[in-house]
């Protein structure tokens, strides 16, 4: 509406109100059964009143008089704005609850409240929506000047270009080391031009797509390099994910050339292209030259295709260019890069913080080192960090608090520590401040669309007591950061909106879905180049007064969970492809320790049994196992809304503070399992645990199943690899493990390699 219908709204409504003012406030409060709470008002929050009775002074014999504002000191509402006529215009007062509100915050306001007047003045006749908040000098300031974030950097060269130039610098410098195994820049380049010359007989050229499926390795690397060199771009798969999974990426990619290892064949039995195993076709690529391709790909090409949780049911495919992964790790100023670095590439290839780990490092001439697990145990982690001097780390949100919780001593060393994908604890940052004094932490953020990072935080050493959140911080290098209103519009500093990020960073669309691509990703309206264009993130989130951001939340139904990004419509989707199911919600729980899990709420087709352990089967097959629901619950139809629409906030929830366990109990029957259900019990918030109860039904996750091997290696004096908790998944097995551990030795248990269970997959920071 424009202002002039919206005053003719609002005088209809008063004089109706009018109409009624001789009801009792006591009356209205009674009928209408507010809640009541001391804090606030029980109807309203926020007061408007006008005055508009001129007042003269009064001349009286002898007297004097004439109006003055009472000064008060408690506030009757949350916000009250008092508007007074006076003869010569209006004055106004506007009141705050302190608890709520700071002056700097009330005075900036009252700012927009008169700049919104002499907007309605200039025209009343146009939509409110049109309507200015900001002053021209705050608006340069959102627009301008946070986004002053040019800086020089290569943007017109491709990842393995600078690769080469700082294998010319530095030809005997170590690149990679892993375990017992080091090698040098040229060691790798010439490796990586050798499988690169390979390629190209195999018909890859710029935007091709290669998949590459191997275990995180020296290999893993001089495939990602070859693959950039040959002139194409990678697909990540993760061998963990279902079969199913893995083949839509296949399909849906259409790569020529399937990279990986001949241990990890078996997983894609239906694909019909070239497969190159490294471990078996190595002999023919050492017959290739050593020097460098000659160069065919541009800043533009793609570098890879990484995959995200997609709300329609199926993954999607961010494809990212050359250039914004340079835009990354060069001319950056969120972290200090450089051959004095030792950087870590423990995230899997499949999650973009493996792009900061990998070229953070090696375009810098620095040493990377290749974490050898799949799943980092802490103890495994702080070996290799202390032993290799790691000075640059990147953790997920989970991870850091887990270690902070258990072991932040293994971090010691380190110079720098990021940490992101979730939003961050502030107790766990303050003791990780108080444990980590050397260490400058930072708080990353960023979708895989922006290429990993768009904003970063250098966190203070001293946090203000006051604080409630970690800020994600201002945008990096060559990043654009706007927060705009449901029109695209610039809100006010402390107002909530939705995070655009533009720039150099922003990933070219959605493989093979132009309509997303063009949902997502839009025309930049601050530019005057056309072909400017900002991601729409979907983050809730807010300016405050010093530049920085605060992240609030999500606009849609996308949650992150260990550092996953998960679209909820997407694990609906496919339980719906289920025949026994007509709807299902899946929704987010919370513990009181503040880990996550998902919950999934199912009505069945008529006929059909209400069987949980058939669905968890079902969707085992088709998604990967971190966002398997660890919960269900059957009910005859989902709540609905006045308009229709599924009332999530009136879903039932479970009795227990978390996951519950299996129906069939049957209670520890020695000391071993005995040992291992309290276990179960103290990590994941549950009152009993049953033999038979699975660790991951009941809300087990990788990171947890980390904290039972420590603590199983504590209690029992055993040495166990990760992979046993993925293979003897309940407590009886898990305690038949033990035991024969204890009588029989280590080295005689079975070997568990290639156990499933790793949870990878294309994420975000």
């Amino acid at each position: 509406p424009t202002f002039m219908e919206l005053l003719g709204r609002v005088r209809e409504v008063a004089l109706g109100a009018y109409a009624h003012q001789d009801l009792p406030f006591d009356k209205l409060v009674e009928e209408l059964q507010a809640d009541r709470d001391p804090s606030r008002n029980p109807l309203f929050q926020i007061a408007f009143t006008l005055d508009n009775t001129p007042h003269s002074e009064l001349d009286l014999p002898g007297i004097k008089a004439s109006l003055q504002l009472a000064q008060t000191v408690t506030a009757k509402f949350d916000l009250t704005l008092s508007i007074f006529k006076k003869s010569d215009g209006y004055q106004g007062i506007l009141q705050y609850n302190l608890d709520l509100f700071d002056a700097t915050t009330v005075e900036r306001l009252a700012g927009h409240f008169q700049t919104l007047l002499k907007g309605v003045i200039a025209d009343p006749d146009q939509p409110l929506s049109e309507l200015p908040l900001l002053s021209d000098s705050e608006q340069h300031q959102l627009l301008e000047d946070w986004n002053a974030t040019a800086t020089e950097y290569p943007g017109y060269q491709c990842i393995h270009h600078l690769f080469e130039a700082q294998v010319a610098r530095t030809p005997n410098a170590t690149a990679l080391v892993m375990e017992d195994q080091r090698i040098s820049y040229a060691e790798l380049n010439a490796r990586a031009n050798q499988l690169a010359h390979h390629l190209r007989r195999l018909g890859i050229a710029p935007d091709s797509l290669v998949g590459i499926a191997m275990h995180r390795s020296i290999e893993l690397v001089t495939g990602i390099l070859g693959i950039l060199k040959a002139g194409g771009a990678y697909v990540p798969l993760d061998s963990t994910y279902p079969r199913e999974r893995l083949a839509f990426m296949l399909r849906d990619t259409g790569v020529q050339v399937l990279l990986t290892e001949q241990s990890l064949l078996s997983g894609f039995p239906d694909y019909m292209g070239r497969t190159v195993c490294l471990d078996r076709d190595w002999p023919l690529m050492e017959q290739e030259q050593q020097d460098n391709p000659p160069h065919q790909t541009v800043a533009d090409n793609l570098a890879y295709v990484m995959y995200t949780s997609g709300s329609t049911g199926s993954p999607k495919g961010v494809m990212v260019p050359h250039r914004g992964v340079v835009r990354l790790v060069c001319g950056a100023d969120y972290v200090r890069l450089g051959a004095d670095q030792t950087h870590l590439l423990l995230s899997p290839v499949s999650f973009d913080a493996s792009t900061f780990e990998l070229w953070g490092a090696l375009l810098h001439g620095a040493q990377c080192i290749v974490f050898p697990q799949e799943i980092p145990a802490i103890d495994g982690l702080g070996s290799v960090i202390q032993r290799q001097r790691v000075s640059t780390l990147f953790l997920t949100c989970s991870l850091f608090n887990m270690i902070i919780d258990e072991a932040p001593h293994i971090l010691s060393g380190l110079r720098q520590l990021l940490t992101g994908g979730e939003a961050l604890s502030v107790s766990h940052v303050r003791r990780a401040l108080e444990s980590l004094p050397e260490t400058e932490l930072i708080n990353g953020y960023g979708p895989t669309e922006s290429t990993t990072f768009a904003c970063c935080y250098a966190i203070p050493e001293v946090l203000d007591d006051r604080l409630a959140s970690v800020p994600i911080g201002r945008p990096i290098a060559n990043t654009i950061i706007y927060v705009l209103d449901r029109n695209r519009n610039p809100v006010p500093v402390g107002v909530p909106g939705e995070l655009y990020i533009g720039g150099d960073g922003l990933a070219r669309g959605y493989l093979n879905q132009a309509e997303l691509t063009a949902e997502k990703f839009v025309e930049n309206p601050f530019s005057e180049d056309r072909q400017s264009r900002l991601y729409k993130s979907g983050d809730r989130v807010r300016y405050l007064a010093d530049g920085n951001i605060e992240f609030l939340g999500r606009t849609d139904h996308q949650v992150k969970i260990r550092g996953f990004r998960i679209e909820l419509g997407e694990i609906e989707s496919v339980l719906e492809g289920h025949e026994a199911v007509r709807k299902s919600v899946v929704t987010v729980g919370v513990d009181e320790a503040g880990d996550k899990w998902l919950l999934a709420y199912v009505v069945t087709q008529d006929g059909y049994s209400q069987d949980a352990e058939q669905l968890r089967d079902y969707l085992k097959e088709r998604i990967p196992n971190y966002m398997l629901p660890a919960h269900y619950m059957f009910l005859q139809a989902l709540p609905l809304s006045p308009n229709g629409k599924i009332d999530r906030d009136a879903l039932p929830q479970p009795d227990e503070s978390g996951p519950p366990a299996e129906e069939s109990f049957v209670a520890p029957r020695n000391p071993t399992e005995q040992s291992i259900a309290e276990i179960w019990c103290m990590l994941l918030k549950l009152e009993r645990v049953g033999v038979h109860d699975n660790f991951f039904r009941l809300g087990g996750h990788s990171l947890l199943a980390v904290q039972v091997i420590n603590r199983l290696e504590e209690g029992f004096g055993l040495e166990i690899p990760l992979d046993v908790v993925f293979e003897f998944p309940s407590v009886a097995e898990l305690a038949a493990y033990v035991d024969a551990s204890e009588y029989t030795g280590y080295s005689d248990v079975p070997s568990l390699s290639g156990a499933g269970g790793g949870e990878h997959e294309s994420g975000e920071i």
